[in-house]
């Protein structure tokens, strides 16, 4: 694990228990001196993962570089909010591309800062689950292969958001969306179908892989860090849920994503070069209802006759990553 946790409930900005954090322990978010590298006025919907996964990635890195960021951005919705032309809401260096080329632009770019010896300058990629997995995923890999060196981040909220709720490569089986309705013998998204792109990433062998959920602000700040700490090719995965897309409250948010990681759902971890150096580990497994039931893309599952099989299912993939991913503590 990259980070030591701070134990005791957290109870302010500066504090755990009734004890004064030292400054080493304090988040980034926790410091007046914070970039704010994406600040107020986005257009963003109330309770938006993305916009948080976003704020506390980037501000991660600009402390990390001391403020030597620049950032190309896909189409999508991080986009779409933060920049209503002719405003925006970055603080930073900031570059729009296409859907499916943002993995290329940021490759152009630390291309061009290498030729003029900006050595200290470093390039964040950021990109929504459907311009990583399914439009830019060729663009990525070839990142990728050629161990460029650029940290590429992917807000992972399940779908094609922005346009609709239409299904990505990212929908989790079962999930309603626009395009896989709740409908027919087997409602909502097919099993079997999509991919889990940090298991890809791994498969590059590249420098550096992690997942991270916005509920874990500490352990999402000390992978950035780490990865800025790192030359090559570097990726990110953060699970950012979606309330209008996933049908949850505005306040679940943070619940969401915890209880993503709880259940085993989304794994959290952490490799080099492929191999699989750390967890984030869960020391008992909830039951993956209790992750599905706030979500109305899955209302499907809990109506008079509930898809007992589909949960089970669903159920089955968790205890799958739990034991893939090692993520039981060691003393469970």
């Amino acid at each position: 694990m990259s980070f030591q946790p701070v134990k005791f409930y957290q109870t302010g900005t500066f504090t755990v228990g009734n004890r004064l954090l030292p400054p080493e322990e304090r988040s980034v978010q926790s410091s007046d001196k914070r970039f704010n590298s994406i600040n107020s006025g986005h257009r963003a919907c109330q309770g938006c993962g993305e916009a948080l996964g976003a704020r506390y990635a980037i501000d991660a890195a600009m402390e990390a570089t001391n403020g030597q960021v620049i950032a190309a951005n896909a189409t999508g919705c991080l986009e779409v909010f933060s920049t209503p032309y002719p405003e925006t809401s970055w603080q930073i260096p900031w570059i729009h591309s296409l859907f499916g080329n943002t993995a290329a632009v940021a490759t152009g770019i630390a291309a061009a800062l290498k030729v003029k010896g900006q050595t200290q300058t470093r390039v964040v990629a950021q990109g929504g689950d459907g311009g990583t997995t399914d439009i830019g995923f060729g663009c990525l890999s070839g990142m990728f292969e050629r161990n460029d060196d650029v940290l590429y981040i992917c807000y992972d909220n399940g779908g094609y958001m922005n346009t609709g709720v239409q299904r990505s490569s990212a929908t989790p089986a079962a999930a309603r969306t626009s395009t896989t309705p709740a409908v027919g013998s087997a409602p909502g998204n097919v099993f079997g179908q999509g991919k889990f792109l940090p298991a890809i990433a791994l498969a590059h062998d590249i420098p550096y892989v992690a997942t991270a959920t916005v509920a874990d602000l500490r352990d999402l700040e000390a992978k950035v860090r780490r990865a800025m700490e790192i030359r090559g090719a570097r990726y990110i995965h953060i699970l950012v849920p979606c309330p209008l897309g996933w049908g949850t409250a505005a306040h679940d948010t943070i619940r969401m994503a915890r209880l993503a990681k709880e259940t085993g759902t989304f794994p959290v971890f952490e490799a080099e070069y492929g191999e699989i150096k750390s967890v984030l580990a869960i020391r008992r497994p909830l039951p993956v209802e209790d992750y599905l039931k706030p979500q109305k893309r899955y209302a499907h599952l809990f109506g008079k006759q509930p898809k007992v099989d589909v949960i089970a299912h669903l159920q089955a993939q968790a205890d799958r990553n739990i034991r893939r991913y090692g993520l039981l503590e060691k003393n469970h």
